[in-house]
């Protein structure tokens, strides 16, 4: 059966709740406003280089002296089919000429994965956050055992009971059990492995069971009352993503902003449209016409990631968003706009309602 362990407790963290790592969305500014209100931030930074992610984490640091969590992605590197790639480029040809630019002559490889290379590692050593989590896998045992040896506190996002076996078995110390709800990108380390798609509430229950490592419910939570749902499930906390992107410390833009308070936000899909890996986010135009019937599929995770991005640049200089990875769980009508140490106030003010005493 699973254990807190007194993870939150052994961290210092004062309450329960992690504020997802959230690529592209979380800034120093978030991950420190969440941290000083006694809650776990987090700062993803497999999405930038090494050196940018040494600024961010100094910038952090220069704004709390408490804990937070640094997130990286553990993906297999991509396939690269020449093919498949000129036959996606080929699909999306009339939203680029929408977009008024020519369709891209090749693509990249934009996010690398922290398996291959050490740089990133080097960099976590030295500056030992005191959290390190992983999603899409796991890095090879010595990369593990070299941030054990430092101190530092692991989470994995699992999917699926397979997975969290292999989390358990790696001497990770909690994990994230990711509900089919959940928005952003899902953590399986086999996208092309068959996916149950379980709920967080059954998965949770699940990974309660069976596991003896905390685990740390993500998925559909957007308020206390979700955070006490959970950990009367056996949680030992909840991670919030989309609960945190009107915050005005996120670097959401103002349309990612509007769509989210809008009627739009009813209507979450997952697709692997926009990256090339499965991932929830508000339907759009790029969604729908690369997941009508009779398309290709989309070149390789992240290489159709890097389509999506320049066409979506182009076509928001015309104030065109439908081509945006807006990214939210099905909880997204629930989000709410406030200060970010504000909304830790707020959802821990709820967990007390809901009979928890922090």
């Amino acid at each position: 059966m699973s254990s807190s362990l007194n993870f939150f407790e052994q961290l210092s963290v004062r309450y329960p709740l992690i504020q997802a790592p959230m690529a592209g969305v979380a800034t120093p500014g978030l991950v420190a406003a969440v941290a000083n209100a006694g809650a776990l931030g987090s700062l993803a930074i497999g999405a930038g280089t090494p050196a940018q992610a040494r600024q961010m984490i100094a910038e952090t640091r220069a704004l709390t002296g408490q804990p937070f969590n640094v997130n990286v992605f553990c993906h297999v590197p991509a396939r690269r089919d020449a093919a498949r790639e000129a036959a996606w480029l080929a699909h999306l040809a009339p939203l680029f000429a929408q977009a008024g630019i020519a369709v891209p002559s090749a693509l990249a490889e934009i996010y690398p994965s922290f398996n291959q290379g050490d740089e990133a590692l080097r960099l976590l050593l030295e500056l030992r956050p005191a959290v390190v989590s992983f999603h899409f896998g796991l890095p090879p045992a010595d990369k593990l055992a070299a941030l054990r040896q430092a101190g530092i506190r692991t989470m994995a996002t699992a999917t699926s009971l397979q997975e969290a076996a292999v989390i358990e078995q790696a001497g990770i110390d909690a994990i994230v059990a990711q509900g089919v709800e959940a928005g952003g990108h899902r953590g399986v380390f086999d996208p092309a492995a068959p996916d149950e798609g379980w709920s967080m509430a059954v998965l949770l229950r699940l990974l309660v069971k069976r596991s003896r490592l905390p685990v740390i419910a993500a998925g559909g939570i957007m308020d206390g009352a979700g955070i006490r749902a959970a950990l009367d499930l056996g949680a030992a906390g909840a991670q919030l993503g989309t609960a945190f992107i009107l915050c005005p410390e996120s670097a959401a833009n103002a349309a990612y902003r509007e769509t989210l308070q809008s009627e739009r936000a009813q209507h979450t899909r997952l697709t692997a449209s926009l990256s090339g890996r499965l991932a929830r986010g508000i339907a759009n135009r790029l969604i729908a016409h690369g997941d009508a019937p009779g398309s290709p599929p989309p070149a390789d995770y992240p290489v159709a990631y890097d389509a999506a991005k320049q066409l979506h640049a182009a076509a928001a200089k015309a104030g065109e968003h439908g081509y945006a990875a807006h990214w939210a769980g099905q909880g997204a009508p629930l989000a709410r706009a406030m200060p970010a140490a504000a909304l830790v106030a707020t959802l821990v003010a709820e967990m007390r309602a809901s009979g928890l005493a922090p």
